[in-house]
């Protein structure tokens, strides 16, 4: 297992310059770069400036893991549907043009005046059209386990069985909404098959961190986990936070 950075939030107030240098020296080896951060690493940009984007990644030998968009499908207007998955066709362009490996998309809730099953396959359906655009240009498409609903892991379930698409994936969130009696092995076995990707949190939290590393380890995963603490860091500062965030990550995985 490999252990990066979300930018959201630690380093939401970092330059791109400031993020692969505290990056690399942090040891960490990957980066999510999430929309409306600083890094401005966004499909406004320009083909010379995605060619700087990915000169400057690889010279600093960090991967670009992937786009984190804000990209969702359940709302009940189509029109609303429609215009997120225009907005991730341009990720996934922007990150197909950088090397990112893949974008994130998210559900964000489950809307009252409609049945939830109806909105939990609305939203697979949307995915199974994202999964078609990103297999067209070599990118994964991850649905973060994410919403009020939707991260319940049954429904996310639900959508992925309603999406079927084999470049959809999802990234593990590591909610509350995880854990039963202590343990997340249920919805880890409900969900398991379809992480493509890990956002960990305050490792010193009580969620049930040293099962979730063994329980990926024994399913031999080789992906990456990415730190999505949720404050946001000082650059300063960032280097020795993500050295102390990197050491205890290494300890709980021993």
């Amino acid at each position: 297992m490999h252990l990066g950075l979300v930018t959201y939030n630690v380093a939401r107030d970092w330059d791109l310059q400031t993020l692969l240098r505290i990056c690399r020296e942090s040891g960490l080896e990957a980066v999510e770069f999430r929309t409306s951060h600083r890094h401005g690493v966004e499909p406004s940009l320009g083909k010379d400036e995605r060619n700087d984007v990915r000169t400057r990644c690889r010279d600093a030998g960090l991967t670009q893991w992937s786009l984190g968009s804000v990209c969702e499908f359940h709302s009940p207007d189509r029109s609303i549907v429609r215009k997120n998955i225009d907005t991730c066709a341009a990720f996934v362009e922007l990150a197909h043009d950088i090397g990112a490996r893949a974008v994130k998309v998210r559900p964000n809730g489950l809307p009252s005046e409609v049945p939830a099953e109806r909105t939990l396959m609305q939203i697979g359906k949307a995915l199974a059209e994202c999964g078609k655009i990103g297999s067209d240009h070599g990118v994964e498409i991850w649905v973060e386990v994410h919403g009020s609903g939707t991260s319940a892991p049954s429904n996310m379930r639900t959508i992925m069985d309603a999406c079927g698409h084999p470049s959809v994936g999802i990234t593990w969130n590591s909610n509350p909404t995880d854990v039963h009696n202590g343990s997340i092995r249920e919805a880890f076995d409900l969900l398991s098959s379809y992480i493509r990707c890990c956002h960990i949190t305050e490792l010193w939290s009580a969620y049930p961190y040293r099962e979730l590393f063994t329980l990926l380890q024994r399913r031999d995963y080789d992906r990456c986990l990415l730190c999505e603490v949720g404050t946001s860091v000082p650059a300063e500062a960032g280097a020795l936070f993500l050295r102390c965030y990197r050491a205890l990550w290494l300890e709980m995985n021993r």
